[in-house]
């Protein structure tokens, strides 16, 4: 049964078109996930097809039978209303047994709490259960995932792959996309382009359709080629054959294919970084009577990629800005080198000014930055982070939540850190921004610490992960989230025999490379190899110097950089070459 038509839809923004000509159905047993670059109109299509926003073009027809429930990216609230108030407001219609039955499945059970007194991610909770306890044929869900813990999405994820209805959903979380989905929907300079499949089917379907696409642009160029020639000769355009060549040429110059190459570049900013990073000892923080960090010591080294995890509320937060010194802790320190400039991302934004424009904003900040390609002005950094120059002048308030979030993140890169500390990164920011993201943090040369419930973003990353397990206390694991899900699975025999034996057995499993330390060992001689060779470069280089001192000066810092690279990689060559032999021997380790 078709629940829903859209025919022609266009909507736009002042001199903004964001939807030019969409057209779908939906049907009952729909399964659909929206993806689309940051501003191209994915929340703006959802409010279309909730009924929250008229179209200026086009018609939506709905069944008689449909019976939509819509979850915006930010639901709005009453901070005076307890948590089962402000959830049957949401849905008068829900019956309060449901209302209740669904805030406690999320969570939610203090049903006389005040909505003043309740985090972002449980605010969205409480949205979210009460649109799960409507009797509803078609659930429109704007980012259901943003902000919320990992427990949670997985109870989402399989309540969602249950449910016996259409989904209509935008999300960022590229697991939950894949798992829940059996359609991707593309918008694309305000069209849509559909394939019948998960989120994985979509990249290679994607993949072959943009080859293809590409092979007949190559094919028409070289037939467009010799009809030119032809044309240039002179043609005589009395006769009918020749009519018709002239016609088909006029033809072939307006099929030509559009290629967007819109793609966001990130270039590694950062500057010079010593030995010592950031050193924590016995590190304690509580409110009241609520311990969130005890005693919590570790020493940050370059090269860590460490991903943090929790339910909400257990102090994710709290340790960053405990590190950014926002806040003083109860007990412990925290030591920072003399040459670490922090780059910090929180959740909310909160630099952007909404009155300024954006060129202001990022001039005020840097006027321009030292890449590896050279150097880039702020409005060359704007244009790489997908804001053409029309952009420029346009005050922040007027950008889409994924265009401010997009800014935010340049406003950061701009300051050339050399340690990155990022609090829900993916909040709000599109996969392919996200891709670039990953791929950019790749080749970043300091450390990065990552608070995220994004499970691929942290499996793609991390090597490290510290997890809040209640009390205060921080578990950490080797690998990313999956190492981590494994690595408490393997865990749970051993906590059952524990309650039934007085001195149980610890868990042990097979000691092993993390995925990224596998990659890094098959790569580091190699590495070892160029830098040496770079070094030698350089020495000879510097020998032909003669008078030249700008250069010899020039050369000389090149060169007790590269020595500093080679010091560190040769320390953690002895780091992994130790593993790899231990691994060989078969060591077995105990669960932490």
């Amino acid at each position: 049964m078709v629940l829903l038509t859209c025919e022609h839809l266009a909507k736009s923004y002042t001199e903004k078109p964001l939807i030019t000509d969409v057209s779908m159905s939906i049907h009952d047993t729909d399964k659909i996930g929206l993806v689309g670059v940051n501003g191209t109109g994915k929340s703006t299509l959802l409010k279309l097809i909730a009924g929250v926003m008229e179209p200026e073009g086009g018609s939506i027809t709905r069944c008689r039978e449909l019976r939509a429930g819509y979850l915006p990216q930010n639901p709005s609230y009453k901070e005076e209303l307890t948590v089962l108030e402000q959830a049957m407001e949401y849905s008068p219609e829900a019956l309060e047994y449901r209302c209740r039955s669904m805030l406690s499945k999320l969570g939610m059970d203090q049903y006389e709490k005040k909505m003043a007194h309740l985090s972002g991610g449980q605010k969205k909770r409480v949205a979210i259960a009460a649109l799960f306890a409507k009797e509803t044929n078609l659930l429109i869900l704007d980012e259901p995932t943003n902000h919320m813990d990992n427990q949670v999405i997985e109870w989402m994820e399989q309540y969602l792959k249950s449910y016996k209805g259409a989904i209509f959903m935008i999300t960022h979380d590229r697991y939950f996309l894949d798992r829940v989905t059996s359609r991707i929907v593309e918008i694309d300079r305000g069209k849509l382009v559909s394939y019948e499949g998960n989120y994985d089917f979509y990249l290679e379907e994607k993949a072959s359709r943009e080859e293809m696409a590409l092979a007949s642009e190559r094919k028409r160029y070289a037939i467009y080629k010799k009809e030119l020639a032809w044309i240039r000769r002179g043609a005589q355009a009395r006769t009918t054959k020749a009519k018709g060549r002239i016609q088909r040429f006029e033809e072939l110059e307006a099929s030509k294919l559009v290629i967007d190459n819109s793609s966001l570049e990130m270039d590694t900013v950062s500057s010079r970084l010593g030995r010592k990073i950031i050193e924590i000892q016995g590190l304690t923080k509580s409110y009241g009577e609520k311990t969130l960090i005890r005693d919590f010591s570790y020493t940050v080294l370059r090269s860590d990629r460490i991903g943090i995890i929790g339910e909400n509320g257990c102090g994710k937060s709290t340790l960053l800005k405990l590190i950014m010194g926002q806040l003083p802790p109860d007990a412990g320190s925290i030591d920072i080198g003399a040459t670490v400039r922090i780059g910090y991302f929180s959740q909310e934004n909160e630099a952007l000014d909404p009155g300024k424009r954006v060129i202001q904003y990022i001039g005020e900040i840097a006027g321009s930055v030292e890449t590896k390609n050279g150097t880039l002005s702020a409005s060359q950094m704007l244009e790489r982070f997908l804001f053409p120059p029309h952009m420029h002048s346009v005050k922040i308030g007027r950008l889409s939540g994924g265009e401010k979030r997009r800014l935010y993140l340049l406003s950061i890169l701009m300051q050339a850190p050399n340690v990155l500390i990022f609090d829900e990164p993916t909040n709000d920011l599109d996969i392919d921004t996200l891709t670039v993201l990953e791929d950019y943090l790749d080749d970043f040369p300091g450390a990065v610490i990552i608070v995220s419930h994004d499970r691929y973003f942290l499996d793609r990353l991390t090597i490290r992960t510290f997890a809040f397990e209640g009390e205060g206390r921080i578990g950490h694991y080797t690998g990313g989230y999956s190492d981590w899900l494994r690595q408490r699975k393997e865990a749970e025999p051993a906590e059952k025999k524990k309650e039934k034996a007085a001195a149980p057995r610890p868990k042990r499993r097979k000691l092993k490379f993390s995925y990224q330390e596998a990659r890094e060992y098959e790569t580091i001689e190699d590495d070892i190899t160029g830098l040496e060779q770079r070094i030698d470069e350089l020495e000879a280089e510097m020998a032909e110097c003669g008078s030249d001192f700008v250069r010899l000066a020039k050369l000389a810092q090149e060169k007790e950089e590269t020595e500093l690279a080679l010091l560190e990689k040769m320390e953690r060559w002895e780091y992994l070459s130790h593993l790899a032999e231990r691994i060989e021997k078969g060591e077995m380790i105990e669960m932490s």
